[in-house]
């Protein structure tokens, strides 16, 4: 089977031609909308609102954050993603091994998403090392 796009970021690899390629939807549309949510708007060159910027968001304060993160992902996915339909948006503070937050800032977004055309339904974390 022939890949549908490059892995990111790209590695080489000789199995499908010169770089590693994702060889299902699955792996696609997760990486895109991975890229969707962590480019900044204006990173993309001549697509300034591209992006949801999930880091433009670490630092301000942790009440207003949600709602507006919530609002970014939702209009981004609906104009750049349309064929994502998505389940459900959650924050948590990730815990550290003794059962203890990591730092009462710290932030990790879970978005569950499903597309009804090809019966896909996943999951994408974002945790602090993806986000900085």
């Amino acid at each position: 089977m022939q890949g549908i796009g490059p892995e990111l970021p790209l590695n080489r690899d000789d199995k499908h031609g010169l770089y590693t390629l994702l060889v299902s939807y699955k792996e696609q549309v997760k990486q895109n909308f991975k890229n969707l949510l962590l480019t900044a708007p204006g990173e993309r060159i001549m697509n300034p609102d591209f992006g949801v910027g999930v880091r433009q968001f670490l630092f301000n304060p942790k009440s207003g954050v949600e709602a507006k993160l919530r609002q970014r992902i939702a209009r981004q996915v609906n104009r750049y993603m349309p064929f994502v339909k998505i389940q459900k948006i959650s924050f948590n503070t990730p815990l550290a091994s003794a059962g203890f937050p990591q730092d009462a800032n710290a932030l990790s977004v879970s978005v569950e998403y499903m597309v009804p055309s090809v019966n896909l339904e996943a999951a994408i974390i974002l945790q602090g090392e993806d986000i900085n």
